[in-house]
């Protein structure tokens, strides 16, 4: 079961590809003529490049604030520029009609020049170019070209022409020239480089003109601008163009004209915020003297230079004079015990103590003093030690002692008075510093608020003359707005004409549109192709294929035929004979179709003379009676008397309205006859059956030759007669909705033992046996006569 599945399925995908296959010389042929096509396509196209280009367009600059309340200040001086712009808008500029026009009038890009050149037309640009075209200015309201100006040039002599124009125009280089339209100078151009060109002919030369709206309109649709990355401020350019060195210095002059604008935008900013600065620096100026001033008559009044530091130094002083009077009070109470000490009898011989603490710069006579004393002491003891107190040294000695005590005393009390004066010096500063000391809030508080005011105008006066200073460099030194990423490049490859593309499409088209022709030829069929298609509809057997026969080939087969059409015919005679049964009499076999033109009298014709082939006696019957086809296949017996003239019963003897075929002597014939008004009654009034009657011992097979069966009901009436219908229908002509209507007829019982019958097949659409032939002697068909 499986295995009869996958046939089926095999069969299936077999039948659907086989319209295909069918026609696979429409394939070669349309994949080559595409092919050519492509080819001629890429030669004659002129090629278009990518060329690209990538700016960054830089954050805005924002100065750095000041210190304290006056931050918001910070955007002044310019810094800020276009930065608050937004990307979109950048955008937006660079497809700007303003900057595209600025563009167009620095290139002078209104008029082009190209060169008629073998396969297509090459725009000259720059130093590709042997002369320039200086456009001097257009002529307002006048009506502008439609076609090229073809220019000729033959030493000076510059020939300009156009189908416009009633004559054409004769000059020179470096003269003016009057166009209908605008006022020229042709020009030798000094740059112009013949090693870039040695590969063009440069003899054909033509220009076109554009006003400058026209020209600006086509270019902002040629260049496309948008960002490279969502999240990212570079803008890319682009721009598809022929010609690459022109697109590039198009997209080149953009980038520097919008920064030409973005420098004209920020020095007018900068200028506006300097003047506006110079104002207030006046202003400012004004009260800040008011204010230094105002501190001034304060430290004046108050006798103060800096409040802070006076304090400082009243603090210090007032310490150093408390710490002074401390000192004072010791020296003088040091002077009164050494003042005690000697004059105290006991210590009279006594040294005096020296390392007390007694201030020897205070004091210098009296720590002199002390000196010599104590020396005079132990010089008085040393002598004591040898001598008597009687001994004129000693006594001399006390003398000098006396002196020098007297002396000492002396020094001492000047030394304590002084230090006592010197103490009450201290104390009186001391009180006059703690008193400043005490008025120190109160003008710090007041000296505060004056010098918060300075500060203040201080700070907004620096911060002016700051941005002042900003504005005037960032006027001086202002960057480019837009930084070049990639400077104006073109790729390699064209992106039109691609070749690979090119050639793959008309590769893929070659093979589409045949497929697609067929297709919908497939699609739209509601005729019977193949024998394939007959057996989809229906449940009776194909007997035969018949083949087409061409028109400079025999339409009956003949005796020892070995034709295709002679095979198909014996195939039939062997089918209908295995659905015919034993029978004694004539064998009855009824031949119709659907409707007229399908085939059937050349059919019936054939059969017989296949059956009268093999020595057998056929007798065919036209019995299509409303439109006779038999007499075409001996045009003599179009007036015959017939089956007509029999079922009037204007002849009773069917002898003599039976004919021999003049094409097999096993074969004869009974003509229609005459067309009768009445085909109907005449086929009801039982002379048809008395007719077969008569015959049927004469002969082995009589073929019955009918009307179609949807158009009148005639065939209908004698069916009941036929041993095997054989069923006509013809490959592209029978509709499959046809079919259908064989069956209902079928299934109805209206004709019996039926089989099919498939007229008229074209050799490619034979089930087998399309190529070689059916008989052994049949040439084999060389390969081009299947293109017919």
């Amino acid at each position: 079961m499986d295995n009869v599945k996958n046939k089926e399925e095999e069969f299936n995908l077999r039948e659907l590809i086989k319209p295909y296959l069918k026609k696979w010389y429409w394939f070669v042929i349309s994949v080559f003529l595409t092919l050519v096509l492509a080819v001629l396509y890429i030669k004659f196209t002129t090629p278009v490049y990518n060329i690209k280009s990538s700016v960054l367009i830089k954050d805005a600059k924002k100065m750095s604030s000041a210190s304290g309340d006056f931050g918001v200040l910070a955007g002044l001086g310019g810094f800020a520029g276009m930065g608050t712009n937004s990307i979109e808008n950048e955008l937006e500029i660079f497809k700007s009609k303003k900057l595209i026009e600025d563009v167009v009038d620095n290139l002078k890009l209104q008029i082009s020049i190209f060169s008629k050149e073998e396969f297509h037309d090459v725009e000259l640009y720059k130093d590709t170019n042997p002369f320039n075209v200086i456009l001097i200015n257009e002529k307002l309201y006048e009506e502008l070209p439609k076609k090229p100006v073809t220019i000729a040039i033959k030493n000076d002599r510059i020939t300009l022409s156009s189908d416009e124009w009633e004559e054409d125009i004769v000059t020179t280089f470096n003269k003016t020239i009057s166009l209908p339209y605008a006022n020229i100078i042709i020009t030798k151009n000094p740059k112009f480089n013949p090693k870039k060109v040695k590969k063009m002919d440069l003899k054909d030369f033509y220009f076109t003109f554009s006003t400058m709206d026209n020209i600006v309109e086509s270019y902002q649709r040629a260049i496309d601008v948008d960002l490279a990355d969502k999240d990212a401020t570079i803008i890319s350019l682009s721009m598809m163009y022929p010609n690459k060195e022109k697109a590039i210095d198009i997209l080149d002059d953009i980038v520097r004209i919008y920064n030409e604008y973005a420098i004209v935008d920020k020095n007018t900013e900068s200028k506006k915020t300097k003047d506006f600065i110079d104002e207030r620096i006046v202003l400012i100026s004004k009260e800040l003297g008011q204010v230094e001033t105002e501190k001034e008559e304060f430290k004046k009044t108050n006798d103060i230079v800096d409040i802070q530091s006076e304090a400082r130094l009243n603090l210090q002083i007032s310490t150093d004079a408390e710490r002074q009077i401390l000192q004072l009070n010791t020296q003088i109470e040091l002077a009164n015990m050494l003042l005690n000490y000697l004059n105290d009898p006991r210590n009279r011989y006594t040294v005096l103590p020296t390392n007390i603490g007694f201030d020897p710069t205070a004091a210098t006579a009296a720590t002199s003093g002390i000196n010599l004393y104590n020396a005079a002491i132990i010089e008085r003891n040393r002598l004591l030690e040898n001598a008597t107190p009687e001994n004129p040294l000693v006594i001399e000695n006390g003398q000098k002692l006396e002196a020098i005590r007297s002396s000492l005393r002396e020094s001492l009390l000047r030394s304590k008075n002084a230090f006592e004066v010197t103490k009450s010096s201290v104390t009186g500063e001391k009180s006059n510093r703690d008193f400043k000391i005490n008025k120190v809030p109160t003008q710090e508080k007041l000296f505060r608020n004056i010098e918060r005011q300075q500060q203040i105008k201080e700070s907004l006066y620096l911060l002016l003359l700051q941005k002042r200073e900003e504005a005037a460099i960032s006027m001086a030194i202002t960057g480019s707005k837009a930084r070049v990423v990639d400077n104006a490049y073109a790729l390699k490859k064209p992106v039109s004409p691609k070749k690979m593309i090119s050639v793959l499409g008309a590769l893929v088209a070659g093979l589409l549109v045949p497929f697609a022709f067929i297709y919908i030829k497939e699609l739209l069929n509601n005729k019977i192709i193949t024998k394939h298609d007959l057996d989809s509809l229906m449940d009776s057997a194909v007997l035969a294929e018949i083949p087409r026969v061409a028109k400079n080939d025999g339409h009956l087969i003949m005796q020892n035929d070995v034709s295709p059409l002679a095979e198909s015919f014996r195939i039939l005679v062997t089918n209908v004979r295995f659905m015919l049964g034993k029978k004694d009499a004539a064998k009855v076999i009824f031949v119709t179709s659907t409707i007229k033109g399908e085939g059937k009298t050349f059919v019936s014709v054939n059969l017989s003379l296949a059956i009268a082939n093999s020595q057998n006696k056929v007798l065919v019957i036209g019995s299509d009676i409303r439109n006779p086809q038999l007499q075409r296949y001996n045009p003599a017996m179009k007036n015959a008397k017939g089956l007509t003239e029999y079922l009037y019963g204007e002849i009773n003897d069917v002898k003599s309205i039976i004919f021999p075929s003049e094409i097999n002597p096993n074969c004869d014939f009974i003509y229609s006859g005459s067309i009768p008004p009445n085909p109907a009654d005449l086929l009801q009034n039982g002379r048809y059956h008395k007719l077969l009657d008569a015959v049927k011992n004469d002969y082995d097979y009589v073929i019955l030759d009918t009307a179609p069966l949807m158009l009148v009901t005639d065939s209908f009436l004698i069916s009941e007669v036929a041993d095997v219908t054989i069923y006509v229908t013809r490959s592209e002509t029978t509709e499959k909705s046809f079919i259908d209507f064989a069956n209902k007829n079928i299934a109805a019982n209206k004709i019996k033992n039926v089989g099919f019958v498939l007229n008229d097949i074209h050799k490619t659409n034979f089930g087998y046996g399309n190529k070689y032939g059916y008989g052994y002697q049949a040439e084999e068909k060389k390969w081009w006569q299947f293109f017919s």
